[in-house]
Formats: structure tokens, C-alpha cells, sequence
């Protein structure tokens, strides 16, 4: 339902009329009573975005539906919507690895008040339904728009710290969360391998573990697990200072 998804859009209203088919065959028992409806869309589409987006099949659907699922994804809005990314002067003296570690806490405010947003949405038209996150994540590459010739969002460091703000703060709040995603998947942009599309998964097409999951290699979970015939192995042989040699500075308009 996000507007500027113009090659497939779809207006409220046609959500609206599926999930109340839905709702239909779960009042006359076709359906499961614990079957629980919703459609899962950008944090927007849900009211959390412009004046555009508040029209009433949007409301009728957020009464319609037993939860909203909303999506979030900060690593896009370093492109689209950086100002959150840039760095403060405050922050310029500041080694590499400290300004990346501010830079993605406020990441995390960022998917925050875009929850919020939703969230105060649907309070200000009286609904009052279990909000969940049905996609957030961070890509490890790009040779886009969020790589070294662009924002420099994406590398396994930022992704790891992504991941466990993310983990922690919906923990915290019993926020249910899909993250996205489990593995690399190089048909999302199968024209550029190194699309960041490709690139979200927290182990990738050679079953490496990613900076995210070090931790959980050296503990053993993943002992006696394989991946297309291989061990759950780590990333850069597991070398830190490797992988920080690849680790993009957030960009800064003073310099």
C-alpha cells in the first residue's frame, strides 16, 4: 500500500475487502476462530507516514484486522531519508568505530519512531491491536546506493549491531519480530551479485556464519548443522580486524 510502489500498488480498499472475506469464513467456522488475519506492509502504509496515507479504508482495515504487521528498514532510509545518518559535529572527532556505534543507535531510535508512529496511528482512530514488526533487517553489501560510493550502511559490523539493538529493544517491549532473513538469497537481484538485495541474510550462499552470529559458532549451536553439504563456519576466518578493514565510516556532509 506504500504510494511510491508504483509498479504494484494496491489501495487499502482492496486489502480491506480481502481481509473481510477472511474474517467472513472465520465467523462461519470455514476458517479457524485462533486464525489470525493482517496484511504485512511498510510502517507508511499504516498510517505511520504522511496525511496521504489516513483515508478512511485505511482505518476501516486497521479495525479489520486482528494485528498489524509493519515494516521497517533504516539501512534503506540512509539513501532516502538521511538525515538520521549523518554525522553530528559533535561526532567528527570521534574514532571510526565510535561514530559507527552512534550511528547505529540511531538507527534503532529510527525503526523506533517509525513504530511509534504506527502505533499512535491506530490509538488516534480508537483500534487498539498487538502491533508486530513483519520485516526489518540490514544488508552486509552493496555496491548501490548503500555501499562505499554511497552511504556506507553496508558491512557485517553494522549489520551485527542492527541485529542485536533490534533483538534487545523488542525483547525488552514483547514486540513479536520477523528479521529479516535467515540466508543470503542471490535471486533477489539476480542481475548484480552484489545487489544489497542479495545480501540481508545473516549466513550467506557458503554457509559462513556472519559477524552477527560469531558468538553463536563459538558456542556450538550450530554443531552438527550443514549448509548445501558444508559447516556452519564464521565469516573472515573469523578475523575481527579483517572484517573491520571492510567497515564503511557513515557518511558526514563537513567533510
Amino acid at each position: 500500500m506504500v504510494k511510491w510502489a508504483t509498479s504494484y500498488y494496491v489501495q487499502p480498499g482492496i486489502i480491506l475487502k480481502w481481509v473481510g472475506h477472511l474474517q467472513d469464513l472465520k465467523r462461519s467456522g470455514e476458517l479457524s476462530k485462533d486464525l489470525w488475519i493482517t496484511s504485512s506492509d511498510n510502517f507508511a502504509a499504516w498510517g505511520g507516514g504522511g496525511s496521504e496515507y489516513h483515508v478512511e479504508d485505511l482505518d476501516k482495515l486497521i479495525h479489520a484486522v486482528d494485528f498489524i504487521s509493519m515494516h521497517t528498514y533504516p539501512m534503506h532510509d540512509t539513501h532516502y531519508n538521511p538525515k538520521f545518518w549523518e554525522v553530528p559535529e559533535s561526532d567528527i572527532h570521534l574514532s571510526k568505530e565510535k561514530r559507527i556505534d552512534n550511528a547505529m543507535l540511531r538507527a534503532k531510535e529510527y525503526a523506533i519512531s517509525q513504530y511509534d508512529s504506527v502505533v499512535a496511528y491506530m490509538k488516534h482512530i480508537g483500534a487498539n491491536k498487538p502491533v508486530h514488526i513483519g520485516e526489518t533487517g540490514w544488508a552486509s553489501k552493496s555496491n548501490g546506493l548503500y555501499g562505499c560510493n554511497g552511504s556506507g550502511a553496508t558491512d557485517e559490523y553494522k549489520q551485527a549491531l542492527y541485529y542485536r539493538h533490534i533483538r534487545d529493544w523488542t525483547n525488552e517491549k514483547g514486540i513479536s519480530c520477523f528479521y529479516f532473513e535467515a540466508f543470503d538469497e542471490k535471486w533477489k537481484d539476480a542481475e548484480n551479485s552484489n545487489g544489497s538485495e542479495n545480501h540481508f541474510g545473516l549466513i550467506n550462499l557458503n554457509g559462513e556464519a556472519k559477524y552477527p552470529l560469531w558468538e553463536l559458532v563459538d558456542e556450538g549451536r550450530f554443531k552438527g548443522l550443514v549448509r548445501g553439504g558444508k559447516p556452519i563456519t564464521k565469516t573472515y576466518n573469523g578475523q575481527l580486524g579483517r572484517l573491520m578493514n571492510d567497515v564503511m565510516r557513515p557518511s558526514i556532509k563537513l567533510e
